[in-house]
């Protein structure tokens, strides 16, 4: 059967070993009520089972991109190159899509030329798909977002829709702005259209000890600091880029991307979901992946505590402040 090369939409899914969860991911796509779609599925260098896990599917909408490792910028901008669509709703290979996720965000853009991305809200699971927290956006209206942009990423990124024309337009993604690519977009964006949050979930996000991202109080203050400035001058430079690659580097290891996981989990079960019972295995967790944060040790030790003062807790984090 000969695939069908146009569609309205592209879904553009970058994959890395991502074999455990990208099976889980397509099925959600495939399932969707708007059908006028093609799945663009990015392999970057994958090590396991992940290209003979999509070869699995026998669907005439699901294209498959195989490249070198080269980050996940690199595969979204060979992805954009690709695309034939006017819309691209951008999908990660571990989350899961509700049904009329993409009818939802198509029918926006149709009816609202002036906007160019939307995303939407979210629900937060686990490695093993377990509840962690429900996500609103920062703000809903373009009014909203533009108050926090410059202090917040606006968007879940793998919950956007965006017209291709003006991503092309602002450049794609930067493939120096590691682990804040789409953050850096956003901020390329702003000179051409309007941004939409959806006030719903539409996507479930997972988190897992395996993601390129962690917890950025991880990466510690340089890294914090440099994000800070680039996306408040909307410019970065090849030196800047390769001072982060550096840093984060510096912290891919097992342990760290471990301990992060389930101190992040661990704070989730804990301030969020007032669960102390359930977050108390991952602060031990976190500390014997990487037994050199102090926060853990205080955290696994409130989590004994009475509920009101895990309460008292959940309104610090909820000003950011914890």
């Amino acid at each position: 059967m000969t695939k069908k090369t146009t569609a309205k939409v592209t879904v553009l899914m970058p994959a890395y070993n991502a074999g455990k969860y990208i099976a889980e991911a397509i099925k959600s796509v495939l399932e969707q009520t708007f059908t006028d779609f093609q799945l663009l599925i990015i392999n970057d260098g994958s090590t396991d089972d992940t290209e003979k896990i999509v070869h699995s599917f026998h669907d005439e909408r699901i294209f498959l991109i195989n490249q070198s490792h080269k980050g996940i910028a690199a595969a979204l901008n060979k992805g954009l190159s690709k695309a034939s669509s006017i819309y691209i709703a951008r999908f990660d290979a571990d989350d899961i899509c509700f049904p009329q996720r993409l009818a939802k965000q198509v029918s926006f853009l149709d009816t609202n030329a002036g906007y160019i991305t939307i995303g939407c809200d979210a629900e937060y699971i686990s490695e093993d798909g377990q509840h962690l927290f429900d996500f609103k956006c920062i703000g809903h209206s373009h009014e909203e977002i533009l108050q926090k942009i410059y202090s917040f990423c606006p968007f879940i990124h793998s919950s956007v829709m965006y017209r291709k024309n003006a991503v092309i337009k602002s450049g794609g993604y930067s493939e120096h702005a590691h682990n804040f690519e789409d953050y850096f977009l956003w901020i390329q964006l702003l000179k051409h259209g309007k941004f939409y949050n959806l006030p719903e979930q539409l996507i479930r996000v997972r988190f897992n000890p395996a993601s390129v991202t962690i917890d950025e109080r991880w990466r510690g203050r340089i890294f914090r600091k440099m994000k800070h400035e680039i996306i408040a001058k909307g410019k970065i430079t090849e030196q800047e880029g390769s001072h982060l690659f550096n840093i984060i580097q510096s912290q891919d290891l097992r342990n760290i991307k471990e301990g992060s996981y389930y101190a992040l989990c661990g704070k989730k079960f804990l301030l969020d979901n007032r669960q102390p019972e359930k977050a108390r295995p991952l602060f031990s967790k976190a500390i014997r992946s990487y037994p050199y944060r102090w926060d853990n040790y205080l955290l696994y030790v409130l989590s004994f505590f009475p509920p009101v003062l895990i309460n008292w807790l959940y309104q610090i984090k909820s000003k950011n402040l914890l």
